[in-house]
């Protein structure tokens, strides 16, 4: 019998968090190995060994080593999801990889780059990150005017890369109010059975969050 998936986590991390969804949504049940971000053990000989990027998520499959979010939903997709969170039809992959691409980019320099500044101090200028977030929740909202998930009417591993940092806009002073069909689809997933929500954080907007 495999020893469970090792997953190395921070709470606040929505990097993080979406692998723990991840695992979550597949019903499986990882040892979870706390990384302290605001102790710099991710920049320790140690955890530089399994991800010398110094980042949370890292992933440890009986051997089998991943870091990086997107790489890891992928990899639990595949390993895991029994073709469900990842088609298999190569317009339906390319349909999944477009989203994964707007979660490494719009959301990470929009509405994740608001919520480190006001969750970890970061010296973002707020007005230029809360700019993007609202252009890319301008566009999101229209997507998601057409189909209840990301890529159609099923979920996938898209939706799970680009919920954390959307659902916490607030906390980085991005309001979701004009956005109904984006809260729609936060509710949708959060509907799932196997949700797992990341704590939220006393900052921003937290009473519309």
């Amino acid at each position: 019998m495999s020893n469970p998936i090792k997953l190395y986590h921070f709470p606040k991390s929505g990097h993080a968090h979406r692998a723990l969804l991840m695992l979550s949504l597949l019903k499986l049940q990882p040892e979870v190995i706390f990384v302290d971000l605001a102790k710099g053990e991710q920049k320790k000989p140690e955890f530089l060994a399994l991800n010398p990027f110094g980042q949370v998520p890292v992933i440890d499959d009986n051997g089998t080593v991943i870091g990086d979010s997107n790489a890891i939903l992928v990899y639990l997709a595949k390993t895991y999801g029994q073709g469900r969170w990842l088609p298999q039809d190569a317009a339906g992959e390319a349909r999944v990889q477009r989203w994964l691409s707007i979660a490494a980019g719009p959301v990470a320099f929009g509405p994740a780059a608001a919520r480190l500044i006001t969750v970890f101090g970061a010296g973002f200028n707020a007005d230029e990150v809360i700019g993007r977030a609202h252009n890319l929740l301008k566009v999101l909202d229209a997507e998601l005017g057409k189909t209840p998930f990301l890529t159609g009417s099923e979920p996938s591993i898209a939706d799970v890369a680009n919920y954390s940092y959307i659902a916490h806009a607030p906390e980085g002073n991005v309001s979701l109010e004009a956005y109904p069909n984006v809260r729609a689809w936060l509710a949708r997933i959060e509907a799932l059975d196997g949700f797992v929500a990341m704590p939220r954080t006393a900052v921003g907007l937290q009473a519309e969050a």
